[in-house]
Parts: structure tokens; C-alpha cells; sequence
């Protein structure tokens, strides 16, 4: 919509977000009007009107199987339009159109803002299937004559009230007409169930709803005033009621069709299931990470032992291994810590990798520098954990191989994340030092380093991909690891 009013009409910017106000509601009108409805503007040398923008009902059959945005008439072939727009009225005058052996009736609805005219909707209704109305048909119309006679003076849709329509209830789910007072008119079948799983033992027609409505609630005093206040339709909300075995969700629509309120209408729909299955993930979500805390508890509890240990050890040997372990099972615990902050499995790899880095950074024999560049970015815990595990691995191997006591150096860390053709992509990280580099003839896939083989197991079995490690371009050591990851960045 946007590149065509751009292209086509002089509105500006303002106006603009208005017909996106309007779109974002009008599926409503569309629904109570059993009716297609195309949103017509004006072209900028007043010549001819391109359509914006349409919808089609979720209540009866549509009038245009075809797809209308985009299209541009001339004024004059469709009478209704200029009409509207010129008088500023709801034209419904003229016999019904046949398109495709089917008689449809059009009415020109203008859709006005601050004073002016911005365009025009054509309503579309399909009059094959017309029959003598319900009871629950007539108040849709009359709901939907009142709307469009709102658009039509510019007090619909409501400023600063856009709606989420996935979110918010629709007509299909439930509907109350109300009057100026708050008193149900009418109460469709779905909306009168919902009320009665709220603990609703009457019928809701004839009574307050607003009274009603609060005295189901489980609360009591000064918030029963605000919600039987809201709930009696005064002005455009939308709110939630819990009570006896049921949440409902509602939508008050104040009717103005000819300035002051003469009613509302109130959109329910029963999102108990809903709520429940929300409150389940909230509280499966709660479990996972308070496992990833424990685990992490756990993990600095047995490197803590381990530290000890190395302590009680005279052989450096064993001391150093001891070490090592601390430091490996430190880089798991630095994922679950993550894990256990965040609504999902996966993780935002840099903090871990920085972490990392100043981890090993730790047992440096020299003022060696660590850097990292380039961006992880966000990862699968199923991802992160061994990665976090080789990462320290590879730069532990290169501190302590690769620099002597009083040596200065940098290692630097570089991830970039590559596209495929498929969904998925690739991370390619190399540490690079610039020590004294690897010995003649070092194969790192025969080697037999306790290191270098979690790193080969780790990436080349666990996470499917590759791994080498080679002398730097200049001087030091490079090693490259190439893993598939998932495509998001």
C-alpha cells in the first residue's frame, strides 16, 4: 500500500498512516458486513482512483475471486466512487452488479480524516446466498452500518488504538451489543458460552454488562469499579476477565455513527486453552533454566574439587592435568550460565567466546594479548557447548605451545558466519598466534595431544564439521574450523 499511494496520490505521510489505521481494523467491518471491501484513492491529477487495498470476509462468500490492489479506473466508469468522494456520503444507490452470473450489491463508503476525503470503500456484497436474516445477522449489519457511517464522518477508526487483529478477538468469536447505558441488546451464541464458563449461571440480555462482567471477577473494591466502567463499552479497550474455570478476552467498540454514543460493541473470545498453554511454557521454560543454573552450580562445584586436588598433587604433571580439566569443565559452565538467562536453547556465542578467551588468557606464560573479530552471533546450545569446550582447547594449545616465559604475543580469534543455498550456514573461525609456530613434521590429525583430540572428536563427530591446524602465512600457528550452523544470525 505504501508504494502504491506513493506513487499514485498526493497523500501525505500522515494521512497515510490513517488508511493503515483503517486497514488494520476494517477486517471487522468486512465481517459484519458479509461483504468484500476495496479501498479506492484518488490518482494525484484527480483523473482516475487506484485501489490500495481489500479484504474479503470470514462470514460469507466473496464478490472477486480476483486480486484487486493495484488496479486503476478511470472517473466516471464507477459512479458510486465519485459520488462518495465528491459528497462526502454513503452511496448506496443503483441496482446490484452481475458479475459472473452472480448479482452483487456496491455501496461507496468515504473514508475521511480531519475534514477531508482520502478516498472511498467499495463494499461488495455477494447477494447469492441471500436469505431472511437472524436475529444475530440483523445486529451484525446494523453494528456494520454504524461503522461505516463513523468512517465516514472520520471518528473510526480510533487514533493511538491500533490493533493487532491476530491477537484481538473477532466478530466470529463472540458479540455483544450493548446500549448507551451498558445494557446487553444482544448476545451471540459464542459469546453467551463464554460467559457461562466465567461461572454466568443467567442470560446476559437485559443486564448491565459492565455489573456482570465485575462480579464475576475474583477481585474485589476499586478495581470491580474501573472494570465494570470499561467493560460497559465507554470508550475503545481491550481487557482480560478470569473467572470460575474460564479467561475471556474482550473488546469494547464504542458506536458514534452521529457523534454522541448511542452503544458499543463488544468483541469476546474464550482464550482459556490459550492462557493455559502459555502459563505450561512459562513454567517449562522456568524448569530448563533453573536446570541450566544448577548444572552450572554443579559444574563450578567439581571444578572447585578439582582445584583443590590439584593443590594435594607434588606431581606437576598431575597438577597440570588437573588444570586442564578445571579450565574444560570452566567453559561448559560458562554456556549453562548463559542458558540459564535466556526464554530459549540457544545462546549469543560472543560474551562466551570473550569469556573464554579471558579464561585461558589466565594461564599465559608471557604478556600474551587475546583479541577477538568478527561476530558469532547467536547459537544452539547443542552448538555452543562443544564449541565453547574446543575453543578452549585451541587456545590453551596455543598459550602453552606456542609462547615461553616472558614472551609477548597476540592471539586473535575471528569468526565470520557465511550463507548457503539452504537455510542453513556456516561458521568459520581461526585462531591465529604469532608464537614460535608448530615443529617439522606436526600432523594435527595424528596427534596424539589429549587436546587436539576432544577438538577432533568434538568438531569433526559431534558437530559435523571440519578442522585443521597449520603454520600461520608469516609466523606463528592458524588453526581453522569450519561448522554448520543455523542460518540466523
Amino acid at each position: 500500500m505504501n508504494d502504491l499511494v506513493r506513487q499514485h496520490t498526493a497523500l501525505g505521510d500522515s494521512d497515510l498512516e490513517w488508511l493503515h489505521l483503517l486497514v488494520s481494523e476494517w477486517q471487522l467491518l468486512s465481517d459484519l458486513s458479509f461483504a468484500d471491501l476495496v479501498l479506492w484513492v484518488p490518482t494525484r491529477d484527480g483523473t482516475r482512483y487506484v485501489s490500495v487495498a481489500q479484504m474479503r470476509p470470514n462470514t460469507g462468500p466473496t464478490s472477486y475471486q480476483d486480486d484487486m490492489v493495484g488496479h486503476l479506473v478511470p472517473r466516471g466508469r464507477r459512479p458510486l466512487l465519485d459520488a462518495a468522494l465528491d459528497e462526502g456520503r454513503i452511496v448506496r444507490e443503483g441496482d446490484p452488479e452481475w458479475r459472473e452470473e452472480v448479482p452483487v450489491r456496491v455501496e461507496s463508503i468515504p473514508v475521511r480524516r480531519e475534514g477531508r476525503v482520502l478516498g472511498v470503500i467499495a463494499r461488495n456484497t455477494n447477494l447469492l446466498t441471500v436469505r431472511t436474516p437472524s436475529r444475530l445477522e440483523l445486529t451484525y449489519l446494523q453494528s456494520a452500518s454504524d461503522l461505516a457511517q463513523m468512517i465516514a464522518a472520520g471518528s473510526f477508526p480510533f487514533p493511538g488504538q491500533q490493533v493487532d487483529m491476530d491477537a484481538s478477538p473477532r466478530v466470529g468469536d463472540g458479540l455483544l451489543r450493548l446500549d448507551a447505558d451498558g445494557i446487553v441488546q444482544y448476545a451471540s451464541p459464542n459469546a453467551l458460552s463464554a460467559y457461562h464458563r466465567l461461572g454466568l449461571a443467567a442470560d446476559l440480555v437485559g443486564h448491565h454488562l459492565g455489573t456482570a462482567t465485575a462480579e464475576l471477577a475474583p477481585s474485589r473494591g476499586p478495581v470491580d469499579e474501573a472494570l465494570a466502567k470499561v467493560a460497559s463499552g465507554w470508550a475503545p479497550r481491550e481487557f482480560e476477565i478470569e473467572g470460575g474455570d474460564g479467561v475471556i478476552q474482550l473488546r469494547a467498540i464504542p458506536l458514534k455513527p452521529k457523534g454522541p454514543r448511542i452503544g458499543s460493541l463488544v468483541l469476546l473470545r474464550d482464550v482459556t486453552e490459550l492462557r493455559r498453554r502459555e502459563r505450561e511454557l512459562i513454567t517449562k521454560d522456568a524448569t530448563i533454566r533453573e536446570i541450566h543454573h544448577r548444572v552450572k552450580n554443579n559444574l563450578q562445584t567439581v571444578a572447585a574439587l578439582l582445584r583443590l586436588q590439584a593443590r594435594r598433587i607434588d606431581s606437576a604433571t598431575g597438577r597440570e592435568a588437573l588444570e586442564e580439566a578445571v579450565r574444560r569443565v570452566g567453559s561448559i559452565a560458562i554456556v549453562h550460565e548463559t542458558l540459564s538467562q535466556n526464554l530459549d536453547e540457544r545462546v549469543e556465542f560472543d560474551e562466551i567466546a570473550d569469556r573464554v578467551l579471558a579464561m585461558v588468557a589466565e594461564i599465559s606464560p608471557g604478556k600474551v594479548t587475546g583479541r577477538r573479530t568478527g561476530r558469532f552471533g547467536i547459537l544452539d546450545a547443542e552448538v555452543a557447548t562443544p564449541l565453547s569446550m574446543v575453543l578452549t582447547e585451541v587456545l590453551q594449545n596455543a598459550l602453552e605451545h606456542g609462547f615461553q616465559e616472558g614472551d609477548t604475543g597476540t592471539v586473535e580469534v575471528s569468526a565470520v558466519r557465511g550463507s548457503t543455498t539452504s537455510k542453513d550456514g556456516r561458521l568459520l573461525i581461526t585462531v591465529q598466534d604469532d608464537g614460535v609456530g608448530l615443529p617439522e613434521g606436526f600432523d594435527a590429525h595424528r596427534s596424539g595431544n589429549l587436546g587436539l583430540q576432544i577438538v577432533r572428536t568434538l568438531v569433526e563427530g559431534e558437530m559435523g564439521g571440519t578442522f585443521d591446524m597449520v603454520r600461520a602465512p608469516e609466523r606463528g600457528t592458524q588453526v581453522v574450523l569450519d561448522i554448520p550452523v543455523r542460518g540466523d544470525k
